[in-house]
């Protein structure tokens, strides 16, 4: 498929792909000149209902909508998944066709990282807490290709899902620090029946551990409730990585209580403070699989 190209849908509705930054730029130009404002919604690929709850976000807040997919190098350390990574590009500009959205920018590893580049982009302190402790290099990796996804496609509006609430906190924070012109807006979380948050690597899940993952969302919720009651937060995480290691999963990176802009842990042993919102996040493995989870908590 040739840069620039269309693909159509039964409901008439066209998806323009593009895979250079100079034809990505040239569209983008030739709305804002017309009037229109752009919003954006970057992703890997293998898109599924929450990816695209992100791109209705983007619609009700601009008259033109770009997702870019592309499976960032930079974020994966040596022995993770990137190879395996799953990459469904006709599933995915189905999708996106179907869901109204007006552009796909589908850059290569070179259009993203020019020969000789060596610039990264890193947010300290938040980006060495939490998920940053266990893949020290992933929030370097996530911060460096958002920041070169926003100069390519100058969006006005970004969207990013609440599910990975670490990624958006830093986002946001980047974008204030180097003076991104652009309003980063959180999706909600979507879930599957039994509260899994839906993931792309949920595909990675035999069947026996897809019923097995919905432990992940339920002992979050019991502890948020029991939070929200007054009870001390160490009491309640103890509680919560016991009800997953009992639920079937092989380890527990973290259950951590903390505050929602800083991401810093909250106290152990005080309840708290009422009518005050604190973040509950999770991470544990899942046979082979990896899943994480947040939800909020208020009292």
């Amino acid at each position: 498929m040739r840069d620039g190209s269309k693909v159509n849908s039964t409901t008439e509705k066209t998806l323009t792909v593009v895979r250079t930054r100079v034809a990505l730029q040239q569209q983008v130009r030739a709305w804002k000149a017309a009037g229109e404002t752009v919003g954006f919604v970057p992703t890997m690929g293998a898109l599924h209902a929450g990816h695209i709850s992100l791109v209705e976000k983007a619609k009700e807040n601009v008259s033109r909508t770009i997702t870019s997919i592309f499976v960032n190098p930079t974020q994966f350390a040596p022995g993770e998944d990137f190879e395996t990574y799953p990459r469904r590009e006709e599933d995915d500009l189905a999708l996106l066709t179907a869901a109204g959205c007006d552009l796909v920018y589908l850059p290569t590893v070179a259009e993203m990282y020019p020969d000789g580049s060596v610039t990264d982009v890193r947010v300290n302190g938040m980006s060495d807490l939490l998920d940053g402790i266990y893949r020290p290099h992933f929030f370097y990796g996530v911060a460096t290709v958002v920041a070169r996804l926003f100069l390519h496609v100058q969006p006005d509006v970004a969207v990013f899902g609440e599910k990975d609430y670490q990624q958006l906190q830093i986002i946001r924070r980047m974008a204030r620090d180097l003076g991104f012109p652009i309003r980063i807006i959180g999706g909600e979380t979507k879930r599957d029946a039994d509260g899994l948050a839906q993931s792309s690597r949920n595909l990675y899940l035999s069947a026996d551990e897809r019923r097995t993952a919905g432990a992940m969302f339920a002992a979050l919720h019991r502890a948020s409730v029991r939070l929200a009651l007054g009870g001390l937060p160490g009491d309640v995480r103890a509680e919560a990585e016991a009800h997953l290691r009992r639920a079937g999963f092989r380890s527990v990176d973290y259950v951590a209580l903390v505050d929602p802009a800083t991401l810093l842990a909250l106290p152990d042993d005080a309840p708290i403070i009422p009518k005050s919102e604190a973040r509950l996040l999770g991470a544990a493995w899942l046979g082979r699989t990896r899943l994480i989870d947040n939800i909020s908590v208020m009292r």
